[in-house]
């Protein structure tokens, strides 16, 4: 019972075509309407997954070469790798937490003003596992973690779209959508910089070209002849041999070709994808709203943000790396531990950052609060490793800012109580 609830909660386009299903219902739509809203809704998320597979499978052979190329060896932060290891021995506190967490985020929009329903299943699971980790490193175990956690994640995913909910009104233009991602306050440190740098910059979106280069206004042709020249220099920085390696024998200039327009084609699905989904899950969630949380709003993952600056998402991914590389060096200096930049947190959680940033700053705010944020992403990750460590996940971390700022808050409160 507890895989099958963890299956659904965990799985983006089921619990977001359940919360569709329900609307619709409450709504008293006819059944044909019932069943179209539905079946789009998960057919939405499906697109932006595949696009994301495509994106997450370019972005794979982008690291393999950097690492390669440039002989770093050290800790990709990872999400998944972490919960997976962890999985093993707190999967059942994991699963309640979980459940629960989503039933108390509920009665935190029923009764209170954050009135947003966290829908990033995934993300769910990814923080009710960590804090089982944190709560059982520090000493609180059974019923009691299953209950800490469960209060403490209903709060957070409640409380990060309330935060950010004012930059996402002014981005959206409308208080429709909230944002649902564990990387908030990345990207609101991205918000408030682009606020501090950003006066009388002009907008990603109004990027003027030459009249010779106006194919560039293609965001899709610029993504691939930008990604096109970051992987040619990571390929030849791995040499043909391992190029060839990798590729099953691909020449060095078609194979990174071919992943620089695989990686914008997986863009331009995710764009799709977001698109079907809005247009099904706000009219849909109007019920929920209207019969049990009045004026709920859906939190909705990152890529959800990606339409409304798609020059943004290429530049924010670009600083943020920069920052993640310019972070690592000064880890080095440090002497603390060596944390890679990961490209998928980067590209997934810097895109977002660069499109927050260029809302309160343009150019100037997408690129400095794109490169603040792969910093803190850098930074976050090297100070939670001790947290985690006693459990044994010391390998391991987790990638996105929120992550990191709870999982620091909450360790560093447990100790109090040792």
């Amino acid at each position: 019972m507890l895989d099958f609830i963890v299956d659904i909660l965990s799985e983006p386009s089921v619990l977001v075509g359940l919360v569709a299903l329900i609307g619709l219902i409450l709504q008293k739509k006819s059944v044909t309407d019932c069943i179209t809203g539905t079946v789009k809704t998960i057919m939405g998320f499906l697109v932006l997954s595949g696009g994301a597979a495509l994106v997450q499978g370019a972005l794979g052979y982008f690291g393999q070469m950097f690492e390669y190329g440039f002989g770093m060896t050290g800790i990709v932060p990872n999400n998944e790798a972490i919960v997976s290891v962890a999985l093993n021995d707190l999967g059942r506190e994991t699963a309640l937490i979980m459940a629960l967490g989503m039933v108390v985020n509920i009665l935190i929009a029923r009764f209170t003003k954050m009135k947003y329903i966290f829908l990033t299943g995934h993300h769910s699971l990814y923080m009710a596992c960590m804090l089982a980790a944190i709560l059982f490193a520090g000493g609180i175990k059974g019923t009691a973690a299953i209950v800490v956690g469960a209060l403490l994640l209903g709060f957070i995913m409640a409380a990060m779209p309330a935060m950010l909910q004012p930059f996402m009104k002014k981005l959206t233009g409308s208080d429709d959508v909230a944002f649902g991602h564990f990387g908030t306050f990345g990207y609101l440190v991205a918000a408030l910089v682009g606020k501090v740098v950003g006066k009388d910059s002009k907008s990603t979106e109004e990027i003027n070209f030459p009249q010779g280069l106006t194919f560039l206004r293609d965001t899709s042709v610029a993504i691939s002849l930008t990604m096109l020249v970051l992987f040619l220099v990571v390929a030849i920085a791995a040499g043909p041999e391992y190029v060839a390696e990798i590729s099953g024998g691909q020449n060095l200039l078609v194979f990174s070709l071919i992943q620089a327009i695989t990686f914008a084609g997986g863009v331009y699905v995710i764009l799709a994808g977001v698109r079907l989904i809005l247009a099904e899950i706000v009219p849909a969630f109007r019920g929920i709203a209207m019969k049990l949380v009045p004026n709920a709003k859906p939190a909705l993952d990152c890529p959800v943000v990606f339409p409304y600056a798609p020059n943004a998402v290429l530049i924010g991914f670009l600083s943020s790396f920069v920052g993640g590389i310019v972070g690592l060096f000064i880890l080095l200096a440090l002497g603390a531990p060596a944390i890679l930049p990961g490209v998928v947190p980067h590209f997934f959680c810097g895109a977002t950052a660069g499109v927050f940033g260029n809302t309160t700053g343009g150019r100037r705010g997408a690129i400095i609060g794109a490169f603040v944020h792969g910093l803190l992403i850098t930074f976050l990750p090297a100070l939670l490793m001790p947290v985690l460590g006693d459990f044994g996940f010391a390998g391991s971390t987790f990638s996105d800012a929120d992550f990191g700022v709870f999982g620091i808050l909450i360790g560093k409160i447990l100790t109090l109580f040792q």
